[in-house]
C-alpha cells in the first residue's frame, strides 16, 4: 500500500493548536517546504522499506548487527539530506527550529517505517541528555556528529533484574585514575544497540561507581562510544562494547533490540555526564523528551493503520446497499470503525503536538508552559499509545479475516504498535507519575489551572461535565492514600487524557467550520471533530466510577487466590 504523508492535517495542527507563528514567526514561514521535503523523502526512500524490515529484519553475528538491504542507504540519504539537524542546536551544526516542527517530521519517517525512526528517536534523546548535563568538551566532541545524525545515540537503562526498578541495576564504573572509567555490565532492551548504519554509537550507560548508595541515589550516568575517539575526533578503538544477542520480537522488527556487554575484556571505557551519582537527574533529561516521541509514535501507527483501512474500505466489494453490490466503506458499522479511527488519530496528534508546543514555550522562558508540559507528558505518552494500539486493533476489524492475514499488512501495525505502551515507562507508571507527581504540582494548581481555561473553552454540555468530573476526582484523590491513588490511577488518566483531546478537537471544529481550503480536508476534520465530541467524550464519564473507587477490593483476596 502507498503511503501518503499527513501533511494537511500537520499543518493545520502546528498552524491552529501548536501556534507555530507565536513560537517561531521563520519557522511558520518554513513549515510547508519542510513538511512537503520531509513527506517526499519519507514516502520514497523509507516507506518502501517497511515491509522489508518486518520480514527480513536485522541480523546478529559475532561482529554485530546488519541491516537488511536498504537500511543503510536510506539512512545515509536521511544525514545528508539534514532531516536531523532540524530541531538540533545551531552551535553544533542544527537548524534550530522548534521541536514541534522537527516532531512533525518524525511523525512522517515513523508513520512511513516505524521501526526505522526509533533511531532517530534515541539520538534525540542523547543529544537532549549531552545538551543540559554533557562537558563543554562532550558537547564539542559529540553534537556536531549526533545533530546531523551520522552518529546514532542509545539509552542503556535495563537490565536482566531491573527493568521498571532502576534503581536495582548492578552495572558498575570503576575510576580509572585520569577521570575516565571502566564500564562493566549487561543491559537489555537497548533498541538499535548496535547496527551498521553509521561511523559510531553513543550509548548512555547508566551505572553504580565504587561506594555509590543503594538505589536511584547511587546511580551515575556514562558516556560510552561504540569506538572511542581519537585525537582528531574520529573513531579510533573498539571500546570493548559487545551484542550478546538480539531480541526476537512481536512487532518492531526493523529495530534491532539488542543485549549489550560492556568491558567482557575490561577494556571498556565511559566518561561521566552530569557528575557522580547524578544520574537519575541526567537520565530523566532524555526520557521525559522520550516519553514524548513514545506518544508521538502513536499518532504514527494511527495514521498507517488508517490509510491502510481506509484504502481497503474504498476497494472491497462485499454485500448490497441501495439494492446493488458495494464497498464496504458503504456500510454504517465499517465507517464508525473508519470515522472512529480517523477522530483517535487526529486526538492523539493534536495531545502530542499540544504537548510539544508547550515545550517550546517552556524553552523560551514560559514557566507556566514548562510547568504544563510536565503535567501533560504521562498523558502523551500513555493515551498516544493506547490509541494507537485501539485504532491498529480497529484497522485489522476493517480489513476482516483478511487483517489477520500477515500479507496485507494491517498486522504489522498491530504488533508494532504494542510495545509502545511498555517501554520508556510502562502507561502504568504514567498514571502513577500523573497521580504521584504532576498532581500535586502547585497543589494542584497546575491541573486546575489546565482546566478551568478548558471550562473557558468548551461548549459541548458533555465535555463541560467531563471537565467538572475531572476535578472532582482530582481533588477527591489529592486528599486519598497512597494506594487509593494508585488504583485510580489508570481511569483518570484516560478520564483526563480525553478532556483535554476533547477540549482540541472541539477547537478544531470550530474552526474547521470558520476556515477555507481543500473542502474535502475540512469536511474530514469537522466531522471527527464532532464523532470525537459526540461518541468519544461521553465514554470517558463512565471511567468515574472506577477512578473513584477504592483499592480495597484489589486487596479483598490473597496473590494465591489469582490462580483459583
Amino acid at each position: 500500500m502507498s503511503f501518503t504523508p499527513a501533511i494537511a492535517e500537520q499543518r493545520f495542527v502546528l498552524e491552529h493548536i501548536v501556534g507555530l507563528a507565536e513560537i517561531s514567526p521563520e519557522a511558520a514561514e518554513m513549515a510547508d517546504a519542510v513538511l512537503e521535503g520531509a513527506g517526499q523523502f519519507a514516502a520514497g526512500e523509507w516507506a518502501p522499506l517497511d515491509r522489508l524490515g518486518d520480514t527480513d529484519g536485522p541480523k546478529w553475528s559475532e561482529n554485530g548487527v546488519t541491516m537488511p538491504a536498504g537500511f543503510a542507504e536510506a539512512y545515509k540519504a536521511y544525514v545528508e539530506g539534514g532531516w536531523g539537524t532540524i530541531g538540533s542546536p545551531e552551535a553544533y551544526g542544527g537548524q534550530g527550529l522548534p521541536v514541534s516542527l522537527s516532531i512533525a517530521v518524525l511523525e512522517t519517517l515513523g508513520t512511513a517505517n516505524m521501526g526505522f525512526a526509533l533511531a532517530p528517536i534515541l539520538t534525540v534523546g542523547a543529544i537532549e541528555a549531552l545538551m543540559h548535563h554533557g562537558t563543554p568538551e562532550q558537547q564539542a566532541l559529540y553534537l556536531p556528529k549526533l545533530a546531523t545524525g551520522e552518529w546514532t545515540g542509545t539509552m542503556n537503562l535495563t537490565e536482566p533484574q531491573a527493568g521498571s526498578d532502576v534503581g536495582a541495576l548492578k552495572s558498575k564504573a570503576e575510576p580509572v585514575g585520569d577521570g575516565t572509567f571502566r564500564i562493566k555490565g549487561t543491559k537489555i532492551f537497548i533498541s538499535f544497540g548496535d547496527h551498521d548504519m553509521a561511523d559510531n554509537i553513543v550509548h548512555l550507560v547508566l551505572a553504580r561507581t565504587p561506594d555509590a548508595p543503594a538505589g536511584t541515589k547511587g546511580l551515575s550516568l556514562f558516556l560510552v562510544p561504540k569506538y572511542r575517539l581519537d585525537a582528531d575526533g574520529n573513531p579510533g578503538a573498539f571500546n570493548d562494547v559487545r551484542v550478546v544477542s538480539i531480541e526476537h520480537k512481536m512487532g518492531l522488527h526493523a529495530s534491532p533490540t539488542c543485549v549489550l556487554s560492556f568491558g567482557d575484556h575490561d577494556d571498556c571505557i565511559g566518561e561521566l555526564i552530569g557528575g557522580e551519582m547524578g544520574g537519575i537527574r541526567a537520565m530523566f533529561t532524555m526520557m521525559n523528551n522520550a516519553r514524548l516521541n513514545v506518544g508521538l509514535q502513536g499518532v504514527q501507527v494511527a495514521e498507517r493503520a488508517t490509510q491502510r483501512a481506509v484504502t481497503y474500505a474504498r476497494e472491497r466489494i462485499q454485500g448490497v446497499r441501495a439494492g446493488a453490490p458495494a464497498a464496504i466503506v458503504e456500510h454504517p458499522d465499517v465507517r464508525r470503525m473508519l470515522l472512529r479511527m480517523k477522530a483517535q488519530t487526529q486526538a492523539a496528534r493534536a495531545l502530542v503536538y499540544y504537548a510539544f508546543g508547550q515545550l517550546d514555550r517552556g524553552r523560551a522562558g514560559d514557566t507556566a508552559a514548562q510547568a504544563r508540559v510536565e503535567l501533560l507528558t504521562p498523558l502523551a505518552k500513555a493515551h498516544g499509545t493506547d490509541l494507537g494500539n485501539e485504532v491498529a486493533s480497529l484497522g485489522i476489524q476493517v480489513h476482516g479475516g483478511m487483517g489477520y492475514i500477515e500479507e496485507t499488512g494491517a498486522a504489522q501495525h498491530f504488533r508494532d504498535a504494542r510495545i509502545t505502551p511498555i517501554y520508556e515507562g510502562t502507561n502504568g507508571i504514567q498514571a502513577a507519575d500523573l497521580v504521584g507527581r504532576k498532581l500535586g504540582m502547585d497543589n494542584g494548581g497546575t491541573l486546575f489551572g489546565l482546566l478551568a481555561e478548558l471550562r473557558g473553552d468548551a461548549e459541548d454540555a458533555e465535555l463541560l461535565r467531563l471537565i467538572d468530573a475531572c476535578e472532582e476526582v482530582a481533588r477527591h484523590l489529592l486528599g486519598a492514600e497512597t494506594d487509593d491513588r494508585l488504583a485510580a490511577s489508570y481511569p483518570f488518566l484516560t478520564m483526563l487524557s480525553v478532556t483535554v483531546c476533547g477540549w482540541l478537537m472541539e477547537e478544531s471544529g470550530r474552526i474547521a467550520a470558520r476556515s477555507e481550503g481543500d473542502p474535502a480536508f475540512l469536511k474530514m476534520k469537522a466531522a471527527a471533530a464532532r464523532f470525537y465530541v459526540e461518541q468519544i467524550i461521553p465514554e470517558a464519564m463512565g471511567l468515574k466510577a472506577a477512578a473513584m473507587a477504592p483499592a480495597d477490593v484489589l486487596y479483598s483476596i490473597d496473590a494465591e487466590a489469582f490462580a483459583a
